[in-house]
């Protein structure tokens, strides 16, 4: 089995810059939308970034299987159950928010490794933001302006502040409750609506305490910035658990999780 090491990280963020500087393209231009099998949008900036990270990919791992939400034959859990290693890759994260226009969609590659995420790269090409992580590596931050920060668990902030992060796009009625009873337990919360892994991100670099998920989401949401989540210091869990994600499964929808 393959090791990764620093030469291997700068690549996949070489590939996801590619990526993005080709969303930012579409994302300047005068772009259509199309509506795939499941209701959810497709723009051209979504086949662009898939092709290029998965063209990259096989170039440098050819043995190393992938999965995209892109992907036209995505392999049966037949095929892939015996994986020990895989990429899965969402090339553009938050569709509704490209559509949008407000800036806040990101180009997500992932290597899962037993299940686990391993390494995780999440670019933010409208905002410039650039998030990576590594099992044993730590977690990073880049900024637009080029600064990086290495991302770590902070301690426990007042029990009376609290902010939580949630979907932009994807409103609940389970969030609403969530909120309420945080509420009901702190002085002072703060919702931050925030699209894509963004939120993921958030609580990694330390601008959210908590992402709940009550809602439907794919592993190739997830996996990158799970990565950058766990090399953080922080977890995911499945909601009312303490049992981990997992990736790989049989159906590739997750469970309600958090953040944390």
């Amino acid at each position: 089995m393959p090791t990764f090491d620093k030469a291997d990280t700068d690549f996949l963020i070489s590939i996801a810059r590619e990526a993005g500087a080709a969303i930012l393209e579409i994302y300047e231009s005068n772009f259509t939308v199309q509506t795939k099998s499941d209701s959810s949008p497709l723009t051209t900036a979504d086949s662009q970034s898939h092709k290029i990270i998965v063209t990259q990919l096989l170039k440098r791992y050819p043995k190393i299987p992938i999965i995209s939400e892109e992907s036209s034959d995505i392999s049966t859990y037949e095929e892939r159950r015996a994986w020990k290693m895989f990429w899965l890759v969402d090339p553009l994260d938050g569709t509704k928010e490209f559509i949008k226009k407000n800036g806040q969609f990101t180009v997500n590659i992932a290597l899962i490794l037993n299940s686990r995420p391993h390494i995780g790269i999440v670019y933010a090409p409208a905002l410039g933001l650039l998030y990576w992580g590594q099992t044993g590596q730590g977690a990073f931050k880049k900024e637009v302006n080029g600064q990086v920060t290495k991302l770590a668990a902070s301690k426990p902030k007042p029990n009376d502040k609290l902010v939580i992060t949630g979907s932009l796009s994807h409103p609940t009625p389970a969030m609403e409750t969530f909120l309420d009873e945080q509420r009901a337990q702190h002085k002072q919360v703060r919702f931050v609506a925030m699209g894509s892994s963004l939120k993921f991100c958030m609580v990694a670099d330390g601008s959210a305490d908590i992402y709940p998920r009550f809602g439907p989401t794919m592993e190739w949401d997830t996996a990158a910035a799970h990565a950058i989540v766990n090399a953080s210091g922080h977890k995911v869990v499945r909601y009312g658990s303490s049992e981990e994600l997992r990736y790989n499964k049989k159906d590739l929808r997750n469970s309600w999780f958090l953040v944390y």
